[in-house]
């Protein structure tokens, strides 16, 4: 490689000797591996004097090619304690999502790198390392050792850094590394992620009762929810706490609607979901209100650009309050009784006594969807263009139970309910915007009325022009609203009669021949005789057996 470094000429690259560093690198994480979870990882790097910290996406693999976010801060000392005190971009990212969890040495890299600066048309665009790595294996006398070429450059999609790669590759006999240097440490070092939580079986059954699908399906929901802490907690990726709140609104949506089958405890569990729930919600509308006007800001005239500047800044500063909220949450003991409870329940199953738990499901679950439809179809009727948006808001509640119920169902009427709730989504979908500009023009109002912000005037005419498109984009969504509404009606007949037949096939399996019960036959009789002898026996009379019944009679 040095060799063919050397000797490179011509063309768009131009290759510069750089100085040769080493460095140690030392991976941390909490105990359940949290970091890793949350698709990063966290190195602390000494180079001679200085220290830094280095948050790394995981990122994923493409012929070599990786594409990975990162975040580096510098530390006075190379210690994850010091670390956890910074208030830098990294160091409160890995307290977020470490909570009240210690961080651990994992294991300790060791490279030797030689660098050459890549120049593109006279301006440098990345480097050519060529790393010599130790991986310290703790315990064990071989440590592992790699021997890579990495290049590093801001955009690799440019042709001319595409063509010096692959040249690079075949005139060298180079192949693409398989893993990254965390990767093979990770394996070598026999580290394993945690297995989610057992909380028992997630199968649904279709021949089962109405009690084992509402548990499998509630174990489901509350092990999506866990896995999406670890990303709600980092907080780079606003789709992480969406899937977070959503897990827990199915799990609050379930147990009211099968509220016979869940223990009574059950109501306490509510209690402290809907906690969980606000908690999430008050970022989510925020992240959204933000993404709106930062949208709204870039479409406005280009004079104009900025004006709402002072808003984002302010809904960002709300954001951060109700983050910091949110982790105090998630690090509560409050929260911990809340895993440990419904886990608790989960295990357990559900009630083995009560006549709604134990009926089989095909039998009970249609009298349950078919009341949540009614609710739908009776809300949806009676409304109008002219509505009040409450209106809407209580139909959009209405939808998502029925729509959370059919999810739960899923594996035992398939397609038909897969297409209600497709058409469902349709229909969620206009009422959501509806009641985000709700939630929107109320915001702008109260911020507008808020003396204390002083917002320019700017803002404040740009916050006005913003509500009053809010206003009139949620009359369109309510003149929009039939059309979706009105196809909804042909998918769940479907739907119906599929419930219908799949309620009397089961009804017909389960019928059972009912069984005879014979007489007892009585002992032979000897007759006595005078003599003294004995007369042969008397054989019984036979009865006869009775006919099966013909089925379904």
């Amino acid at each position: 490689m040095q060799r063919w470094l050397g000797r490179l000429e011509g063309g768009p690259i131009h290759l510069v000797p750089g100085r040769t560093r080493s460095h140690v690198d030392v991976y941390y994480d909490t105990a359940d591996l949290r970091i890793h979870r949350a698709g990063r990882t966290l190195r602390i790097r000494r180079t001679g004097r200085n220290a830094e910290a280095t948050l790394k996406a995981r990122g994923g693999q493409d012929e070599g090619l990786r594409q990975r976010a990162e975040l580096t801060e510098a530390l006075a000392v190379p210690d994850p304690t010091a670390l956890i005190q910074s208030d830098g971009e990294v160091g409160r990212r890995v307290r977020d999502i470490a909570g009240r969890r210690p961080l651990r040495r994992l294991f300790e890299v060791r490279t030797h790198r030689q660098v050459y600066l890549l120049q593109l048309e006279g301006t440098q665009t990345g480097e050519v390392a060529m790393d010599r790595t130790v991986i310290g294996l703790d315990g064990v006398t071989e440590p592992a050792r790699l021997r890579r070429v990495e290049v590093e450059v801001g955009d690799p999609s440019r042709p001319e850094i595409q063509g010096f790669v692959d040249r690079m590759r075949r005139e060298c006999g180079l192949q693409p590394a398989g893993l990254s240097k965390y990767e093979a440490g990770f394996l070598a070092c026999g580290l394993e992620v945690p297995a989610p939580r057992d909380l028992g079986p997630t199968t649904v059954d279709p021949e089962g009762s109405v009690g084992a699908l509402v548990f499998a399906v509630l174990r489901r929901h509350f092990a999506d929810a866990l896995a999406h802490e670890p990303g709600t907690r980092l907080g780079d990726d606003p789709e992480e706490l969406h899937d977070m709140r959503v897990a827990v609104r199915r799990l609050r949506a379930l147990m009211g609607i099968f509220s016979d089958v869940v223990p009574v405890r059950r109501v306490r569990l509510q209690d402290e979901l809907r906690w969980l729930a606000g908690l999430l919600g008050a970022v989510r509308d925020l992240d959204v209100q933000i993404e709106q006007t930062r949208r709204w800001d870039a479409e406005r005239e280009p004079g104009d650009f900025g004006a709402l500047g002072a808003l984002v800044a302010i809904l960002e500063q709300r954001r951060v309050l109700a983050r910091r909220e949110l982790i105090e949450g998630l690090d509560s003991r409050r929260y911990d009784r809340l895993v440990e409870g419904f886990a608790s329940l989960l295990r357990r199953g559900p009630l083995r006594r009560v006549p709604a738990s134990v009926a089989p499901a095909l039998a009970a679950v249609p009298d349950v969807v078919r009341a949540r439809y009614r609710e739908v179809r009776e809300g949806g009727r009676s409304l109008e263009p002219g509505s009040p948006p409450p209106a809407f808001h209580k139909l959009r509640i209405r939808c998502k139970k029925l729509r959370y119920a059919l999810e739960a169902v899923t594996d035992l009427y398939g397609q038909p309910a897969r297409d209600v709730i497709r058409r469902l989504v349709v229909l969620q979908d206009v009422l959501g915007e509806h009641q985000d500009a709700q939630v929107a023009i109320e915001r702008l109002r109260t911020l507008a009325s808020t003396p204390d912000l002083a917002l320019p005037p700017e803002a404040v005419f740009a916050m006005g022009e913003m509500a009053e498109w809010y206003a009139h984009h949620a009359v369109e969504l309510r003149r929009s609203f039939g059309k979706p509404f009105g196809r909804l009606p042909k998918r769940w007949k479907r739907l119906r009669t599929a419930m219908a037949a799949r309620s009397h096939a089961a009804a017909a399996s389960r019928q059972v021949v009912p069984r005879v019960r014979l007489a007892p036959v009585p002992p032979p009789v000897v007759p006595e005789v005078s003599d003294g002898s004995s007369a042969a026996p008397v054989e019984p009379a036979t009865i006869p057996a009775a006919e099966p019944p013909v089925p379904g009679s």
